[in-house]
């Protein structure tokens, strides 16, 4: 393995925990019951949907697999072509 596909790998695994810390910060979407009964206060949060934690959490994670799926990308291809 060159130096390259060595900084590509550490890079993939580094992300890859940020991925999954991410994941794992963000709430359940299920509420169950207490979703049904409280569904009325979810009109007044809609407005600053974009500005809460939960939604930067949502677009940093979308962001973060991006970054993953290139990097994955680019050192697959370089093991395949051999550069």
């Amino acid at each position: 393995m060159t130096a390259l596909q060595y900084v590509l790998a550490i890079l993939v695994i580094i992300v890859s925990v940020i991925i999954t810390a991410l994941v794992m910060l963000q709430e359940s979407k299920q509420q169950g019951l207490s979703g049904a009964i409280g569904g009325a206060a979810e009109t007044f949060f809609g407005k600053n949907k974009g500005r809460t934690m939960e939604a930067k959490l949502a677009k940093f994670t979308k962001i973060a697999g991006a970054i993953f799926f290139v990097l994955a990308l680019v050192s697959s291809l370089l093991v395949l072509f051999g550069a």
